[in-house]
């Protein structure tokens, strides 16, 4: 049976078609989901998507974390669903307090856009599990609020726990506290991160390597491993 995967788009969203075309391309049916319902329709998973979402004026993610949907994507999480967020998502999760922390405009007070090395710190979640730890992966970065802070107790909660999913590798292009890029939660099926996976999925379209321009896929593994995990649980 194949995996039905939720897309929710708020009011901003700019990647909620790119997310459900990787879901599509990764095997998977993609659902759309709107923002002011309370209906999930009976998806395996759920993808937050980046982009903005409004009231970012006020903080990034604040007030779509209250959305009428969060409290069904609240309730999915905790009862074990897969829940991905993606840029405005990951900052909408740690509004919505499914993982530690927040979210603030980058250091440099500019808005980046980049491809970023990443260095994956945790292979053991939903959204990670066909990765091995301290693999460097390049995802696509587009943010202006992607500094990630907490507090020192915090951070060494998340540093303790495992809890950190991704590094920046090379260069940290928010000042985000200790390099995090994406977190998990401790189930592992909450995950969090600024660089955007949708965006390299597909040979031609993604970031450059070595072997070719626009030739990167490493964000397809992230659906892969969402479907496979939903596989698993299933069996």
């Amino acid at each position: 049976m194949t995996a039905r995967i939720g897309v929710i788009t708020f009011p901003g969203s700019l990647d909620d078609g790119d997310a459900r075309r990787a879901i599509r391309l990764a095997g998977a049916e993609p659902v759309a989901l709107w923002h002011g319902s309370h209906d999930l329709e009976g998806v395996d998973a759920l993808v937050l998507p980046g982009g903005f979402s409004y009231g970012d004026y006020l903080r990034a993610g604040a007030i779509a974390a209250h959305a009428p949907i969060m409290a069904e994507v609240k309730d999915a999480a905790g009862k074990g669903m897969p829940v991905l967020g993606i840029c405005n998502g990951f900052q909408m999760l740690v509004e919505a307090h499914l993982l530690p922390g927040g979210l603030i405009r980058n250091a440099h007070q500019q808005f980046i856009r980049r491809d970023q090395r990443l260095r994956v710190e945790n292979a053991s979640t939903a959204w990670t599990a066909q990765f091995e730890v301290g693999q460097e992966i390049t995802i696509p970065l587009k943010n202006a609020d992607g500094g990630y802070i907490c507090s020192a107790e915090t951070l060494a909660e998340v540093e303790g726990e495992g809890l950190v999913a991704f590094r920046y590798v090379g260069v940290n292009p928010n000042g985000s506290l200790d390099d995090i890029a994406g977190l998990t939660n401790p189930a592992g099926n909450v995950v969090g991160l600024m660089p955007h996976p949708e965006h390299a999925v597909e040979p031609g379209f993604g970031p450059n390597t070595p072997d070719a321009m626009r030739s990167g896929v490493d964000g397809l593994s992230f659906f892969t491993s969402a479907i496979a995990s939903l596989a698993h649980a299933a069996a």
